[in-house]
């Protein structure tokens, strides 16, 4: 499984992090969390890729960010609909040929690789997986995370026993206050039909020395674990 974490915030603990290298870093671009980031993004190795989280925002709001930040994946973490999720790919398309064209005439070359985009259901107990149907068409892969107050960064886990019922074949990231103490649980859930299409795990909160601020020694030892 690949590993991301999210929730970065400051820069030295980013550069810090980034020498695990982890599959992934996200940034939260959501007014309302704590660990909302508006900062400059240290230059990390590309084989990270960067992560720019969003709630409910606009498609404007969010190609700026792609483009401000180089993000490499889009994560959508509230209600947004299978409308907007095709809209988002479609103007991602488009700005990223335009900016190709730019480039082309200056004789600077970019990367034509289009962001993915994940999109965020939250669990509890049960959950009605038939509402994955029509977004398989317009996202990258999907994410589960804790049905909480928040949206994210809740603390802790739902029960993953309902991904037995999962009918799609989209790769998909386990979320919802992962940490230390679930190595043995990761390790049993890898051993079920459930993990087959789990792409990577998502941690954040659990690894947390205050919001945004990760504990290295703590996600190295998960690392090696994992």
């Amino acid at each position: 499984m690949k590993l991301k974490i999210c929730g970065m915030k400051y820069k030295d603990n980013i550069t810090e992090v980034a020498q695990l290298q982890p599959d992934y870093l996200g940034f939260i671009f959501y007014e309302k969390s704590s660990r909302f980031f508006d900062r400059d993004i240290p230059e990390l190795p590309r084989s990270i890729k960067k992560v720019g989280v969003f709630v409910n925002a606009s498609i404007p709001y969010i190609l700026e960010k792609i483009k401000n930040y180089n993000l490499q994946v889009i994560q959508l973490h509230g209600e947004e609909s299978v409308s907007f999720c095709a809209e988002l790919k479609l103007m991602c398309h488009t700005e990223r040929s335009l900016s190709a064209n730019e480039e082309s005439n200056n004789e600077i070359h970019v990367s034509s690789e289009m962001p993915e985009v994940i999109k965020v259901f939250s669990i509890k107990d049960k959950f009605d997986f038939s509402i994955l149907k029509p977004f398989e068409e317009v996202c990258d892969y999907f994410l589960f995370d804790t049905k909480g107050k928040l949206p994210g960064g809740n603390g802790y886990t739902f029960n993953w026993d309902a991904l037995k019922e999962y009918p799609s074949t989209k790769p998909f990231f386990l979320s919802g206050g992962i940490g230390l103490n679930e190595t043995e649980k990761l390790k049993d859930f890898k051993n079920t039909d459930a993990s087959k299409y789990c792409y990577a795990v998502d941690v954040n909160s659990k690894f947390e020395i205050e919001p945004g601020l990760k504990n290295n020694k703590e996600l190295k030892t998960f690392k090696n674990e994992l």
